[in-house]
């Protein structure tokens, strides 16, 4: 800690000073801040995970405008669900976004539950998503822990380790208990979310405009850049695949995936040993499409063919069907196929 700052007297001075910071400069006109409404505010924080802002905004309307309601969510089919969440990515998130929407309709008649016990066990809520929904939408006390706050509290309080790990987490988890102030738990919860991702940000930290800078241990041991300690990483494993980009003038053949797996319930090229080309089919110049996720490389090669009359499909739990080019930016896609029928539809153009 900062000379002549202890660490109980950083844990005493720490809330005040957050909830101070937010009410002056927190964020106070997000869409999602303007509701109480549990439904909202859940959406809000699932679209959130691991994804920007700025970014979520336009969703956020388009899924409300879709789907005003939790009810009008679960009656939904999941390919309108995963359409409109395309280009918003790790898909998973909209697969459980359904599926909880289903359950609160079915258990609990269309209420969310208030205890944020209750919400973890609804499919996609975590500890801290939980804790967020209860605080904002029913002014419940509860501690949240997303990776903004973890960043702040190992800056903050000098806490070394990685945070992944089981050890480091159930301490940060303990220290967020701890912190969580008896009154104010809305600005406190808040400023915790506003401080990580407009101030003590991984890159580029504003120290001079942050509330804590008087006693951080980060800033005051030339650390910032340091903490939070990060898992070293190891190069990415390849995974391949042949795929086919089948096409005429105006349409792409696509295949509904099984539910499961990354890319479930999306729409995507047809794997190469999948369907049979009709005798007419032209093959043209094919390509080459790399993409990187999280714990893995894909490298896919794509033969291009072009057609006139519609391919049958050799697998008939994989029926194709002919979707618009020219809707590409709006079908639920993986990123890398979505890129990839926008410049075919680009260069046919």
């Amino acid at each position: 800690m900062p000379s002549g700052i202890t660490q109980t007297e950083a844990h005493k001075k720490f809330p005040a000073a957050l909830v101070r910071w937010q009410k002056k400069h927190g964020r106070h006109d997000l869409p999602w801040q303007q509701t109480s409404d549990p439904y909202r505010i859940w959406l809000s924080e699932i679209m959130l995970q691991q994804t920007q802002v700025q970014t979520v905004i336009p969703y956020y309307a388009r899924f409300l405008a879709s789907f005003p309601t939790v009810a009008a969510l679960a009656s939904a089919p999941l390919e309108d669900v995963l359409t409109l969440w395309a280009g918003l990515g790790y898909y998973a998130r909209a697969r459980n976004l359904h599926a909880c929407a289903r359950t609160v309709v079915s258990e609990y008649g269309g209420q969310f539950p208030a205890d944020p016990e209750i919400l973890t066990t609804l499919p996609g809520i975590g500890r801290s998503t939980a804790a967020a929904i209860a605080v904002f939408a029913f002014k419940q006390r509860a501690a949240i822990l997303d990776g903004n706050v973890k960043r702040v509290f190992c800056r903050v309080f000098g806490i070394d380790g990685i945070p992944a790990t089981t050890a480091v987490d159930k301490s940060l988890w303990l220290l967020a208990d701890t912190l969580l102030p008896k009154k104010d738990v809305g600005a406190y919860t808040q400023g915790l979310m506003d401080l990580g991702a407009t101030c003590c940000t991984r890159s580029k930290p504003r120290c001079d405009s942050c509330p804590m800078k008087s006693f951080c241990a980060a800033l005051a041991t030339n650390r910032v850049s340091e903490l939070p300690h990060r898992k070293t990483k190891g190069k990415l494993p390849v995974r391949t695949a042949r795929v086919w980009l089948i096409r005429d003038d105006a349409h792409v053949w696509l295949e509904r995936r099984q539910a499961c797996g990354i890319w479930g319930g999306l729409l995507s090229l047809p794997d190469a040993e999948s369907v049979r080309l009709p005798a007419n089919a032209t093959e043209l110049p094919g390509t080459q499409v790399r993409h990187k996720f999280t714990h893995f490389e894909l490298q896919a090669e794509v033969a291009r063919y072009e057609v006139r009359t519609a391919p049958s499909a050799l697998n008939h739990r994989r029926e194709l069907g002919a979707y618009l080019l020219a809707e590409a930016e709006a079908l639920a896609l993986p990123t890398p196929w979505r890129k990839l029928l926008i410049a075919e539809r680009n260069q046919k153009s």
